[in-house]
């Protein structure tokens, strides 16, 4: 009599246990509803003001397109943090102002913020076209960097040298979430053109697929919020003693009935 009452306690501790351990996991899982099969639309980036852009242009002769281009810079190295480049490239790039403008060489004054990279491509090969044949034309955003704050493991500043990175590969870089990060409620703060703009996404919600910012832009600065840790310790604290009460009260009961 006394074992079986030994393992009906025994089972309900583990199954109280297990119970509070699901709720907990529940909690920390990513895309919890099925992710469908449904191909979301690629990024490009957008130029706004204030990115640093590095403009090459090549052609059949190296002599005439060289005065479009900036002097080379002497000195780069690699910082030995994934391979990116770091040095003093303000000497070989261009600011866009505030305006949305950058000074070209020969060229003048060209208008680039709004536009995407393959259509400012354009826009300057148009350009060179006036006075060279056949021009190549390659633009790179040299300053395209995130940062990610808050409950991660490594926070900081990201720079990202193929301008393209989405919120997951961002939460990648910063280490993942720490326990006590907020899933549920992620802040992106992005900046466009002097414009500040709030999103906030679920990371356990497979919409998070198709919201606009799922693929970053330059600039953005996420930030997990902590999920309360506190609030959560309470609840499993609240759930425990409810489960120990319960077995202390039946323990109890059964030691009266076997001693009468």
């Amino acid at each position: 009599m006394l074992k079986l009452l030994f393992n009906i306690l025994l089972f309900s501790l583990i199954l109280s246990i297990t119970l509070i351990s699901c709720q907990t996991h529940k909690k920390l899982v990513y895309f919890q509803n099925e992710i469908s099969g449904k191909a979301y639309t690629n990024f490009t980036p957008t130029l706004k003001t204030d990115d640093f852009i590095s403009i090459t242009i090549s052609g059949e002769d190296p002599e005439a397109v060289a005065v479009f281009n900036l002097p080379p810079v002497s000195g780069l190295t690699n910082n030995g943090n994934n391979g990116y480049i770091q040095g003093n490239q303000e000497k070989n790039g261009y600011l866009i102002d505030e305006n949305g403008n950058i000074q070209l060489p020969v060229i003048g004054r060209i208008k680039l913020a709004g536009l995407n990279r393959m259509d400012a491509t354009n826009l300057v090969k148009e350009k060179v076209s006036s006075y060279i044949n056949n021009p190549v034309v390659n633009i790179q955003i040299l300053n395209f960097k995130v940062t990610v704050l808050g409950e991660v493991k490594n926070p900081g500043t990201f720079k990202i040298p193929n301008e393209r990175v989405t919120i997951l590969e961002a939460i990648g870089l910063a280490g993942d979430l720490k326990i006590t990060g907020l899933r549920k409620n992620i802040l992106v703060i992005r900046d466009n053109n002097g414009e500040k703009r709030e999103f906030r996404v679920d990371l356990t919600d497979n919409k998070l697929f198709s919201s606009p910012v799922y693929y970053l832009q330059q600039n953005d600065v996420l930030y997990v919020e902590p999920n309360t840790a506190s609030r959560v310790q309470s609840t499993v604290l609240k759930t425990t003693g409810g489960v120990l009460i319960s077995l202390s009260s039946l323990i109890i009961t059964t030691i009266a009935l076997i001693t009468q």
